[in-house]
């Protein structure tokens, strides 16, 4: 079964329709690139599986969940790096990372490798309002790795880091599949980004090209997802 697989996936934007009709279908061990203009779709269908943006209409099955049925579920499964860091103000870098690895019933001492990892160790004591952007930009990340997701999605994940806080996001990445992980990664750094993904998906006014993958199609018949459609 894949990762992620959604047919005909809907989500609305006060009445806007932000993905109108996604099939896509993601592999155990992929990493698939987004890519596309701002506004095309990219930032909701990554927040849609997470559950964090309901479905409207259509089907999406996320780590052999469905996603309506049992976002919960869902969330355990995901860790989401997104342009907030879904932190406390008035915990401490520690406490926030202990705090998302028990929220996805994991073990705290994912949390404490998660911390090393990103190299806050300085700033484990320090609470959550007092850090830089770009250490707010490390704990996102940081918070994703402590819930040991099976899905990891990256919204320009590179944004706002130093060079060593992006080759440490490259490293994520790059042995994700080896640990277990997928990956799906929106970003508009392509040169960057093509190195790392084994796939690419253009989102287009809501919709994919390249979402669904025929391993054998028959001659002359249209691969779903391959040809661009309008909004």
């Amino acid at each position: 079964m894949p990762v992620v697989s959604t047919r005909a996936a809907v989500c609305l934007l006060d009445r806007f329709p932000a993905l109108a009709g996604v099939d896509l279908d993601v592999e155990a061990g992929d990493v698939v690139l987004l890519t596309g203009a701002n506004g095309a779709g990219k930032t909701t269908l990554l927040r849609m599986l997470a559950a964090l943006v309901p479905l409207r209409s259509g089907r999406a099955v996320v780590c052999g969940h469905d996603l309506t049925r049992a976002p919960r579920a869902v969330r355990r499964q995901v860790g989401l790096v997104g342009h907030e860091t879904f932190c406390y103000d008035d915990l401490t870098v520690r406490e926030n990372l202990e705090f998302a690895a028990r929220a996805a019933h994991r073990p705290v001492g994912g949390a404490h490798a998660a911390l090393d990892h990103l190299g806050l160790g300085e700033v484990a004591d320090v609470v959550h309002s007092r850090l830089s952007a770009g250490q707010r930009r490390r704990l996102s990340i940081a918070v994703a790795l402590a819930r040991s997701p099976e899905l990891l999605l990256l919204d320009e994940p590179h944004a706002g880091l130093d060079a060593d806080g992006r080759d440490v996001v490259d490293g994520i990445v790059a042995t994700a599949a080896a640990e277990g992980r997928t990956v799906l990664l929106a970003s508009h750094e392509h040169e960057r980004a093509r190195r790392l993904a084994s796939r690419e998906v253009q989102v287009v006014a809501g919709r994919l090209v390249g979402g669904v993958v025929d391993a054998a199609p028959a001659s002359g018949a249209a691969v779903p997802g391959d040809v661009e459609v309008g909004a």
